[in-house]
C-alpha cells in the first residue's frame, strides 16, 4: 500500500496525541495507508454533495442543483435545492437512527430470549433496575419472579418497534409540557421502525415536496431513536451487564501489554464483548496463552464498545474512531474483535500487515479479508471462548521486535450512569439544581460525537471542553469525545484543578471529575433522562434550562440523528463540522433559527473551539436569565461563586 499520510504533513498537524503521532509516523515509514490517506486522495470532494445539492433518489438521475444560479435549478422530476436538501437530511437521520435502535432491537431480543432461558451466559445483573423500568412503563412486577417480570417488559418494548402504540413506552419521562408541543407540531414518536419506514417512503420521489414537512418528520424520527431506540439499548444494557458506578481506568495505546495476548473490542453492541471479558479468566485460555511466552490476556476497548466494557468493568481503553488502524500499526495485537458500526473496511488491509487476526461476529456486518466467527446468545459463553482462544494462538505469529507501544497510559474516570449522579446528590437533582441556582455551576453542557480526520483529532473536543469547565459548565460526554477527554486527563477527581472557582468547589465536594464519561453514543439517551429530571424537578420544559449540546468532530449518521432528537427535545446544539444543507438557505434558516420558535431549540455551525465556547457560554446565560438566575458575561472574569452542594443530601436553596 501507498501512503502518504496527510500529504506530507507533520502528524502534529492530524491528531494533538503523542500515541498516534507516533503510529503514523511509523505508517510513513512502513507504507501503510490510512484514512489520512484516503482522505487526501478524495480531495477536492465534490461540492454539490458537500452543499446538500446532488440526488440520486431516482433512476431519471443523478441530478444536481447548481448553487451559483448559473445552471439547472430542479432536478429532472422538478425538485428544487430545498427538497433535494430536505430529502437528504431526511434519509441521513433515518439512516442514523436506524442504526441506534437496530442496536436497541438485538439487546432487546437477547434479553427476550435471556428471559425465556434461551441463551447462555446472560442474566439480569440489575434486578433493582428491571423492576424500575418495568414498573415506569406499566408491567406488573407485584410477587412476580424475575423471570416473568423481564418476559412481560420485553414484551411492551418490542411493541414499540411497531405500529401497535400511539407513543413510545419512554416518552412518558418526557416533561409533560414538552410532550404537548410535540402533539401539536404532530412530532410525537409511534414506533420506531414505523417513523424510520415513513422518512424513507416520503423521501422518495413524487411523496413529500415541502422541505418542513420532510424536516418535521425528520425529528420525529430522530426521537423515535432517542426515546425508543437508543434509550432501550441503554436500559437493557445496564439490566443485563450492570448500571454503571464511577470506576477508574486507563486510557490511549499505552494500556496494550508487551507481554501478553492482546485483544481490542471494537464497535458499539455489549453483547459479545461483555462475555468475552469473562472468556478471557478462564483459566485454560490463561494457561494456553502462558504455554505460548505470554503472561495473561489483555482486553482492552475501541469506540463505544470499548465506552460499554469501561463503564461496567474497568476495562481499559485504547482509543476512538481514528485510532482504529493505529492500534494495528502497533504490533502488539493478537486479535480486533468487531461487531458493528464505525469499523473501517480498512482494518482488514492493515492487519495484513502484522499477525493480527480481525475476527467479524455479526452476520449483518461481514468484512472481506476478517475470520468470521457468528455471534449465537444461544452459545454466548462458547462462543467468546472460540474467540480468545483464535487470539491466543496468534500470539506465536507476533514479531516482538515490530512492537512498538508508544506511551504510558492515562487514568481516568467513568461510570457516570443517571444513577450514579443522583446517588452522589443523594438521590435527588435538588443539590444540582441549587448548585446551577446560586452560580457555582452556570449550566451543563453535552460535548459528544466522533472524530473526522477533516479536523486535528480530539482537538475540538478537548479545547472546547477546556473553555467550558474554566467557565464553570459541568461536561458531560459519550462516544468517541469521551476517549478525548479522557486522553487529555480532563476526566480524573483531580481535575477540578482545571475548572472555574465554582464547578471546581462542586466536584471537589462530590470527589468527581468536571467532565463525566456517560458512556456510549446510545447512552446519549442518559443524558436525555438527566434533563427530563432536572426540567420536571424544576417544573419547567427542557428548553428553559441551562443546556446545550456540541458535536465538534462529528462525522456519521448516528451523530445527524442524535443532534436532531437532542434538539427537538429542546437543546440547542453546535457542531463543528459543516452539515450538507448548505446548498438551501430555507433549510439552513428552517435549523439555525425557525426551529427556536417550533421546539425551543437551533443548530449552529462553529468549528472554531474558542468561538464555539462563547457561542454556547451566551446561550447558556440567557437560559439563566429567563429562569431569574444571574447573568455573567462569557469574557467576565470572576470571582469566586458561593458553592451550593456541599456533599450529598444537600439542601440549601436558591
Amino acid at each position: 500500500m501507498t501512503s502518504t499520510n496527510g500529504n506530507g504533513r507533520r502528524p502534529s498537524r492530524l491528531t494533538v496525541h503523542e500515541d498516534a503521532q507516533q503510529m503514523i509516523d511509523r505508517a510513513r515509514q512502513e507504507g501503510i495507508e490510512t484514512v489520512w490517506d484516503r482522505l487526501e486522495a478524495q480531495e477536492p470532494q465534490c461540492g454539490y454533495c458537500a452543499l446538500g445539492l446532488s440526488c440520486r433518489n431516482c433512476a431519471m438521475g443523478p441530478c444536481r442543483i447548481d448553487p451559483f444560479g448559473e445552471g439547472p435549478q430542479k432536478g429532472v422530476c422538478g425538485a428544487d435545492a430545498d427538497v433535494i436538501v430536505a430529502r437528504n437530511l431526511g434519509r441521513t437521520i433515518a439512516a442514523g437512527s436506524s442504526s441506534h435502535s437496530d442496536h436497541g432491537r438485538d439487546i432487546l431480543e437477547v434479553f427476550n430470549a435471556m428471559a425465556h432461558g434461551e441463551t447462555v451466559g446472560y442474566g439480569v445483573a440489575d434486578e433493582g433496575k428491571l423492576r424500575r423500568v418495568a414498573t415506569e412503563i406499566g408491567v406488573d412486577t407485584e410477587g412476580r419472579s424475575t423471570e416473568e417480570v423481564a418476559i412481560g417488559l420485553a414484551e411492551v418494548l418490542l411493541d414499540d418497534f411497531g405500529t401497535r402504540k400511539g407513543s413510545l413506552s419512554f416518552v412518558d419521562r418526557v416533561p409533560a409540557v414538552r410532550r404537548d408541543k410535540w402533539a401539536g407540531l404532530g412530532i410525537t414518536p409511534r414506533g420506531i421502525d414505523r417513523e424510520n419506514v415513513e422518512m424513507m417512503h416520503r423521501t422518495h420521489m413524487g411523496v413529500d415536496n415541502d422541505y418542513v414537512n420532510l424536516l418535521l418528520h425528520g425529528l420525529r424520527t430522530s426521537l423515535a431513536d432517542g426515546w425508543g431506540g437508543s434509550m432501550i439499548a441503554t436500559e437493557l444494557s445496564d439490566i443485563l451487564f450492570g448500571t454503571p458506578q464511577p470506576v477508574m481506568s486507563e486510557v490511549n495505546l499505552g494500556v496494550l501489554r508487551r507481554d501478553q495476548v492482546n485483544i481490542a473490542m471494537h464497535g458499539h453492541n455489549p453483547l459479545l464483548s461483555d462475555v468475552v471479558v469473562a472468556a478471557a479468566d478462564d483459566p485454560e485460555l490463561i494457561e494456553l496463552a502462558r504455554s505460548y511466552g505470554a503472561t495473561g490476556i489483555n482486553i482492552v476497548g475501541l469506540c463505544c464498545t470499548g465506552n460499554e466494557m469501561l463503564m461496567r468493568k474497568g476495562v481499559p481503553m485504547a482509543g476512538n474512531h481514528l485510532m482504529q488502524e493505529l492500534v494495528l500499526i502497533t504490533g502488539a495485537l493478537e486479535a480486533m474483535v468487531v461487531d458493528y458500526q464505525c469499523i473501517m473496511p480498512s482494518v482488514t488491509d492493515v492487519a495484513k500487515c502484522y499477525h493480527t487476526q480481525v475476527i467479524s461476529t455479526s452476520d449483518k456486518a461481514k468484512f472481506p479479508g476478517a475470520t468470521h466467527v457468528s455471534f449465537d446468545p444461544r452459545r454466548g459463553a462458547d462462543i467468546a471462548r472460540e474467540i480468545v482462544r483464535l487470539a491466543v494462538e496468534a500470539y506465536p505469529n507476533r514479531n516482538h521486535e515490530r512492537v512498538r507501544i508508544p506511551v504510558e497510559p492515562v487514568r481516568m474516570m467513568g461510570g457516570f450512569s443517571v444513577e450514579a449522579i443522583l446517588g452522589a446528590l443523594g438521590g435527588t437533582p435538588k443539590p444540582l439544581i441549587d448548585a446551577i441556582a446560586a452560580g457555582s455551576i452556570r449550566g451543563a453542557v453535552a460535548v459528544v460525537g466522533c472524530n473526522n480526520p477533516k479536523l486535528p483529532q480530539d482537538l475540538e473536543h478537548i479545547e472546547l471542553t477546556r473553555e467550558l469547565i474554566e467557565n464553570d459548565m459541568l461536561v458531560l460526554v459519550t462516544g468517541c469525545a469521551a476517549v478525548a477527554n479522557g486522553k487529555a486527563g480532563q476526566m480524573l477527581p483531580e481535575s477540578a484543578a482545571m475548572a472555574g472557582p465554582g464547578l471546581r468547589s462542586v466536584c471537589e465536594a462530590l470527589g468527581i471529575p468536571p467532565v463525566l464519561h456517560m458512556g456510549s453514543c446510545v447512552d446519549n439517551s442518559r443524558i436525555m433522562v438527566l434533563a427530563a429530571a432536572l426540567a420536571d424537578a424544576l417544573g419547567v420544559d427542557i428548553d428553559q434550562l441551562p443546556l446545550a449540546g456540541a458535536a465538534p468532530e462529528w462525522y456519521s449518521e448516528k451523530a445527524v440523528a442524535i443532534g436532531a432528537y437532542v434538539v427537538a427535545s429542546g437543546i440547542t446544539t453546535v457542531l463543528g463540522v459543516q452539515p450538507p444543507i448548505f446548498g438551501s438557505p430555507h433549510v439552513v434558516d428552517l435549523l439555525a433559527d425557525g426551529l427556536d420558535g417550533v421546539v425551543g431549540a437551533t443548530f449552529a455551525v462553529e468549528p472554531d473551539p474558542h468561538r464555539a465556547a462563547q457561542l454556547i457560554h451566551r446561550h447558556i446565560e440567557a437560559k439563566r436569565q429567563g429562569l431569574g438566575l444571574p447573568f455573567v458575561e462569557p469574557d467576565e472574569i470572576r470571582e469566586g461563586v458561593p458553592v451550593a452542594v456541599a456533599g450529598p443530601g444537600s439542601s440549601e436553596g436558591s
